[in-house]
């Protein structure tokens, strides 16, 4: 299975990420299908914090890709941030004309009778077979 995730790379306590879609089964930092994007989370002043390629994200994801919950709402965020419309362009349903519908005629309940429940007789105890 495709998923989309988080690759980490980096300095000890300064970690970047690259967005990349991989087969599930793939190390977190090993090989990958594509590189998608980046996150730096600990971007300062004029660096950028987050990049995505949603065209390609989209496309991936299209194909059957799962998104990592985390890249989930990076790219909710991202999206929200840009003013990027993620929700795929619904086209109108044709209506249809309604059809009379007839309604049978309701028949009356009928109840069954029920069953005196059977009382089970106390079991028998084997007697002891061999008498002293």
């Amino acid at each position: 299975m495709v998923i989309v995730r988080l690759s980490r790379g980096g300095a000890k306590k300064k970690p970047f990420y690259k967005i990349v879609a991989t087969d599930s089964r793939n190390r977190r930092d090993g090989r990958y299908l594509d590189q998608l994007g980046y996150f730096n989370p600990v971007a300062r002043g004029q660096e950028v914090k987050l990049h995505i390629e949603v065209e390609k994200l989209l496309a991936w994801k299209n194909n059957g890709a799962q998104l990592s919950d985390r890249v989930a709402y990076l790219l909710k965020t991202y999206a929200k941030e840009h003013q990027i419309n993620l929700a795929p362009e619904a086209k109108p349903a044709k209506k249809k004309a309604a059809k009379p519908v007839e309604k049978k005629a309701a028949k009356p309940a009928e109840k069954k009778a029920a069953k005196p429940a059977a009382k089970k007789a106390p079991a028998k105890k084997k007697a002891d077979s061999s008498a002293k």
